[in-house]
């Protein structure tokens, strides 16, 4: 579901409002502890004073700067994405509503960039709304509260998105051993231009659309989680350690980090086909999330 609603005033009073711009504000510029560990582990494996570890460094030196100024962690801030779950009876319109709203005023204070242009005329809208902007995902569930996660995903990783039909003739059949090597294949075409060390979102199945929808939505994953499915968990760990053997690096500058993790999920498929969808995060790893009651007020920060 996309936004396309009407410019009208910002509501300063309710909680859904507040709530929804700290949250923006929160992952726009604070990087998730789980990201901020991985990067610094990363750190500790490149040598020193090499380009990677130059790299790594400005990274962390970039994450330590937006933290302490409230500023943006890259000039991108990328497509905005917000995935929510709400009780049945709950009011999804007022919900984009206002979060739309809290877009306008979060670029506003320039935690957003003015990052929405028309695809026809170039012109820049100039509070990142407009049509697709933002992006909404709403499911319903059984539980009374909502929940609400934030994904801020830049240009420049997902210009390196892919996808992949199987079988190919240079990649295999309609395997495990196609799936790892078309990963791999959209590993090397990346090189430095996905803002590495990258994260990889990957669906197996699906159709074209749905299947880059649900890798994005591996990406709302923890880093250090494991998959519940062995078999899966067993090839995102072969990814990330045949694609930290590639020599590839951070920004492309050869190193021992190109990957910081992987996260497959399955999606049913016809049998007419077998697609392979990879969605490519940067290191600017930003998604956050928060537990609210029915008013809007948060009762739980995630990430």
């Amino acid at each position: 579901m996309t936004a396309t609603a009407p410019h009208h005033e910002v509501r300063s009073e309710p909680a859904l409002f507040e709530t929804i711009l700290e949250l923006i504000r929160r992952t726009s510029t604070i990087l998730p502890d789980d990201v901020v560990r991985s990067i610094n582990a990363a750190r500790g494996n490149e040598v020193e004073g090499s380009n990677a570890g130059v790299a790594l460094d400005v990274i962390g030196c970039n994450i330590g700067l937006a933290k302490d100024n409230s500023l943006p962690l890259c000039q991108d801030t990328g497509t905005i994405l917000f995935y929510v779950h709400t009780p049945v009876g709950y009011d999804q319109l007022d919900f984009e509503e206002t979060a739309i709203d809290a877009v306008r005023a979060a670029t506003k204070k320039g935690y957003l960039r003015q990052n929405s242009v028309d695809s026809l005329t170039g012109k820049n809208s100039g509070d990142n709304t407009g049509p697709g902007s933002p992006v909404f995902h709403f499911h319903q569930w059984r539980e009374p509260h909502v929940e609400v996660k934030l994904m801020l995903k830049g240009g420049g990783c997902e210009n390196m998105n892919a996808q992949y039909s199987l079988p190919d003739p240079r990649f295999g059949g309609r395997d495990l051993k196609g799936v790892e090597n078309a990963i791999l294949d959209c590993i090397l075409q990346a090189q430095g231009q996905g803002c590495g060390p990258g994260i990889l979102g990957v669906c197996i199945g699906g159709d074209r659309a749905t299947g880059y929808n649900f890798a994005k939505e591996q990406l709302l994953r923890e880093l250090d989680d494991m998959n519940s499915d062995a078999t899966l968990a067993a090839l995102e760990a072969r990814v990330v350690e045949k694609a930290n053997q590639s020599g590839i690096g951070p920004m492309g500058f050869g190193g021992n980090t190109t990957l910081l993790a992987c996260k497959i999920g399955l999606q049913n498929r016809l049998p007419a086909s077998f697609f392979v969808s990879i969605a490519y995060m940067c290191w600017a790893y930003r998604r956050r999330g928060a537990e609210l009651n029915r008013n809007g007020e948060v009762s739980n920060w995630l990430y």
